[in-house]
């Protein structure tokens, strides 16, 4: 789903969770991008990424930065029925984002060029990826950085115009999962592979033969005829999260106290203008 700004309709991501256990949204560029860069606001809805924000240069850099994190943070309150400034991200070792102090819902990010894309999940673990579409990807020794001796065979034997498009998908579907299960770039896509075709039918060895159960799902989009975007969902064995308020799992003197801090009123409507965040 799109969300076009701060007051976009979020209404379909509780739906999503609720009835799916995951939701997936993406928005453009230019509708998350603070137009004070540098005010009070952001620096409180950064948090403790607002030190890593003032280390970029490159001016683009800093604003999909600020942009992504602002989305992803918005996105997880709405899971989480708290202003978004009370949102805290941390990292894993590998650069995984995560939900401070609760983890009740999985978190995933990506973007390129004027796409930013977040997964949520919360009856196990997601990561979502996206590329642009028409990225050239084939050349020598994909079976050295990219594709498994399976792949590598299936790809060769496509026509020539079909090769790149395919490459984008294992790529996407390669990071989606890597993110899923918090290793990154440390596992070797070399390693596990999938189907070339549209439909991604399960984790491959690299033989080809299955490597995962129904316990994962994978899925592919082309998105505005510009972008491949892939998801990759694992579940965790105990159900959904049905209820991820916050409030309901966390210690509401800490919910207060940062509340308080943050100098947000908790009866007021995040959502309601697009100035808090600027």
């Amino acid at each position: 789903m799109e969300i076009s700004g701060p007051s976009g309709d979020w209404s379909r991501v509780r739906a999503d969770l609720e009835e799916h256990a995951t939701a997936v949204l993406y928005a453009r560029l230019e509708d998350w991008r603070p137009d004070r860069a540098g005010g009070p606001r952001l620096r409180a809805l950064l948090g403790r990424d607002w030190d890593r924000y003032l280390g970029l240069t490159h001016p683009e850099v800093r604003l999909r930065f600020a942009s992504s994190r602002a989305l992803l943070k918005c996105a997880a309150a709405v899971a989480l029925r708290v202003p978004p400034q009370t949102v805290e991200l941390g990292y894993g070792p590998t650069g995984r984002p995560y939900l401070r102090g609760y983890d009740g819902v999985q978190i995933s990010l990506s973007h390129t060029d004027d796409l930013l894309l977040v997964g949520l999940a919360t009856g196990g673990v997601i990561g979502v990826d996206a590329e642009l579409s028409d990225r050239s990807m084939y050349g020598p020794g994909l079976g050295r950085h990219l594709c498994t001796p399976h792949e590598v065979e299936l790809i060769e034997d496509m026509p020539r115009d079909d090769r790149d498009p395919a490459l984008v998908r294992l790529w996407t579907l390669k990071e989606a999962y890597s993110k899923a299960i918090g290793l990154g770039m440390q596992f070797r896509f070399t390693d596990f592979g999938f189907d070339p075709g549209n439909v991604p039918r399960g984790l491959r060895r690299p033989d080809g033969s299955r490597g995962s159960g129904d316990e994962w799902a994978f899925r592919t989009y082309s998105l505005a005829e510009r972008y491949t975007v892939s998801v990759a969902v694992g579940e965790a064995g105990f159900g959904g999260t049905v209820d991820t308020a916050a409030e309901t799992t966390l210690d509401m003197t800490i919910v207060e106290a940062l509340t308080e801090a943050l100098g947000t009123d908790e009866d007021d409507d995040p959502f309601e203008s697009e100035e808090w965040w600027k």
